[in-house]
């Protein structure tokens, strides 16, 4: 493998720039094509000519040329033509490898989409697997323009695999910004992933800097480049822990062309009511508890009631008459099919109806379908349906078992003790729906409820980022929208956060009803220092025992530093330390626990240093954010300043959770990090 090199005129870097140049003329051809377009003729309404022009403005978007964004970052010399028949000796062809394919006047592709077939040895190949390439070529950019290129001959296969220089200088490359793509840098333990199957769901355990997050936004982008028309029809969804996250993820998808993939964050799904209110640790993790889905299921039904009187139509001259005992009959069956409580409801009234048809036969007259669904709408039936199975509110059926205790211990008998009962009871029933305060737990109950009632809608696929983070009942939530599609699962065991974090992703796929999923592992890290992600892994043995540790592969150890203070120099310290970081290139997070936060805006504001709040984007300007501990997961900073890292252990419910909330914080950093202290670090920590 050659250096990274740089040529004057007519050497093979300039005809490299030609063809670059050639291709963004081809691509802003191709935009012009789609803008030039007249439907006026071809649309028969108003309707048809909206969606139509709603999709040529996405296709001009997605085909926008991103000055700051390589065209392509790499080159595939086959030594023959893909699918010709090798031992005929059939010329090789030459690919460039980029984020969408770009074709010329004539249609001949002038760069290939990084998720075509022919594209994966890109990512794949090797000296022992070379997949029939004679050559990749990976280019180095600055500022959008071709630098340097860099080539790997795979027909040597005697000689020893080198680490790309231009590879390892774009995965270290300073991040100002939201996140970026990674199709420059995919690894093949990565590609395997991105490129899996829409038929089966995948969970990645992903070790901190391991791309999990990046990987799972690209499988996505993969899955609608090669399924694009099935998940048109059933749509595909994000799912983030919290908003500042999913800003800072949003442009990764547009920057790749797909632009019609929904975000959202748990609480957004099941945003049935209003939340108002918080639970104590204790209440919450009853409340997310698996065994409320039964507590619902019980109280949803326990409106049902056994009919005590027949049910008599009138047609005309003519009583049809249809017993108690009959309509009983009915009503057990529809319970014994375990059918959503709305489709049952729905179908009481029809089997009524078919019981009265039965008899009207019988006595000689010749009903049809439509006389079926006039006595299914007949008003004594529509009566006994609404006495014998009455309509259910969700929201109101949650409130009233946060409410009445009797209502609860009902329904809860045999699952909740009394303990666990007065624990997630309502110390002040509310008066109603609305004047309710209701917690986040609250409302994934009212979801449960919701879906017990009516069947909630199913997408084609879903992304779950930092999944170890949700409750039972949340991966309920999460399952219940992609029931008939399926699902990719990102996060890390040691990086869960809340007390009913999950402890193993067999049980959490089991909630989420993907038993059947592969559990895929990410150890080799691609951001975190070494130096870094050695320190914070001396807390795996207290955070998640048996967990692989990670390893970097960053030639760079990074910078790391861990300093003591006096508490009355600490503040100081810390703005020295954010000071000398923002000499550096890149950008800066300050993490600190939530309670420190207020005071260190004050000494960042006395000092006249401007910064920002976790998911507002970084500019050249202002490269420094301040960042909650508790938002911190998910997020990725140049360098990071820590402050007491024993505030951010204290500032959890219990040790366990704290020590994992220090290990998200521990692990933001890309090229440096500076811990500062003035309280005796964790014991964990060494």
């Amino acid at each position: 493998m050659s250096a990274p090199v740089s040529h004057t005129a007519h050497d093979p870097l300039e005809r490299e720039r030609a063809h670059l140049s050639s291709s963004r003329s081809a691509l802003r051809a191709m935009r012009a094509d789609v803008e030039s377009l007249d439907i006026k003729d071809v649309t028969a309404n108003w309707v048809n000519a909206a969606v139509l022009q709603s999709q040529i403005e996405d296709r001009i978007t997605a085909l926008a040329d991103l000055a700051h964004t390589p065209l392509f970052f790499g080159r595939l010399d086959y030594l023959h033509a893909p699918g010709a028949d090798q031992a005929e000796g059939a010329e090789g062809e030459q690919f460039y490898i980029g984020r969408r394919h770009v074709h010329d006047a004539d249609g001949d592709p002038m760069v290939i989409d990084w998720r075509a077939p022919v594209s994966q040895p890109f990512y794949r190949a090797s000296k022992k697997q070379p997949m029939d390439v004679r050559l990749r070529r990976r280019f180095g950019y600055t500022g959008g323009e071709l630098t340097a290129y860099e080539d790997e001959d795979l027909t040597d296969a005697a000689g020893d695999e080198q680490a790309s220089r231009l590879l390892q200088s774009e995965i270290e490359r300073p991040r100002v910004g939201p996140m970026r793509d990674i199709v420059a840098t995919i690894q093949p333990e990565q590609d395997e992933i991105v490129r899996a199957g829409i038929g089966g769901s995948v969970c990645v355990q992903g070790a901190p800097g391991t791309g999990k997050t990046a990987v799972g936004l690209h499988r996505v982008a993969y899955l609608l480049y090669a399924h694009r028309e099935r998940l048109a029809r059933t749509g595909t969804l994000v799912i983030g822990p919290n908003r500042s996250f999913l800003q800072y993820i949003e442009q990764v998808l547009p920057a790749l062309g797909e632009l019609n993939v929904a975000q959202a964050t748990v609480d957004d799904l099941v945003a049935h009511v209003e939340v108002r209110g918080t639970d104590t640790a204790a209440a919450a993790r009853i409340k997310g508890d698996a065994r409320m889905a039964e507590v619902l299921r019980r109280a949803v039904r326990s409106g049902v009631t056994m009919p005590v009187e027949p049910v008599v139509v009138v047609r005309g001259s003519r009583r049809w008459r249809v017993p108690a005992y009959e309509v009983e009959e009915m009503v057990r069956e529809l319970l014994s099919r375990d059918i959503r409580y709305g489709a049952a409801r729905e179908a009481l009234p029809r089997r009524i109806a078919h019981a009265v048809l039965v008899r009207m036969e019988e006595a000689g007259e010749a009903p049809d379908d439509r006389v079926q669904d006039a006595v299914a709408r007949n008003a004594a039936v529509k009566a006994a349906v609404k006495t014998i199975w009455p309509q259910v509110d969700p929201a109101k059926l949650v409130l009233r078992l946060l409410s009445e205790a009797e209502f609860l211990a009902e329904h809860a008998e045999g699952i909740l003790d009394a303990e666990e009962q007065a624990e997630i009871l309502w110390a002040k029933p509310a008066r109603g729906v609305k004047s309710a305060k209701w917690s986040a737990a609250d409302a994934v109950l009212v979801d449960e409820a919701a879906d017990l009632v009516a069947r909630t809608p199913s997408l084609g696929h879903v992304v779950l980022d930092e999944a170890q983070d949700l409750s039972p009942m949340q991966y309920r939530a999460v399952g219940r929208r992609c029931t008939t599609g399926s699902a990719t699962i990102l996060g890390d065991l040691a990086q869960g956060t809340t007390p009913w974090a999950t402890s193993s992703w067999p049980e959490a796929l089991t909630h989420l009803g993907k038993p059947e999923a592969t559990v895929e592992e990410l150890t080799m890290g691609f951001r975190v220092p070494r130096e870094v992600i050695a320190y914070a892994s001396r807390l795996l043995p207290t955070i998640a025992p048996g967990l692989a540790e990670a390893t970097s592969v960053r030639e760079a150890a990074g910078d790391f530093a861990v300093r003591a203070v006096e508490p009355s120099e600490l503040d100081a310290a810390v703005l020295a330390a954010c000071v000398s970081a923002l000499t550096k290139e890149g950008s800066i997070g300050l993490i600190a626990a939530d309670a420190r936060i207020a005071a260190l805006a004050d000494v960042l504001t006395a000092a006249g240093l401007p910064f920002l709040s976790p998911g507002e984007e970084t500019s050249a300007d202002v490269r420094l954010t301040l960042v909650p501990a508790t938002l911190a997961k998910g997020l990725e900073y140049d360098y990071v300043v820590l402050d007491e890292p024993s505030a951010v252990v204290s500032g959890e419910p219990d040790e366990r959770t704290g020590l994992r909330r220090l290990y998200v914080a521990l692990t933001r950093a890309v090229s440096g990090l500076t811990v500062v202290h003035a309280m005796p670090l964790p014991g964990q920590l060494g």
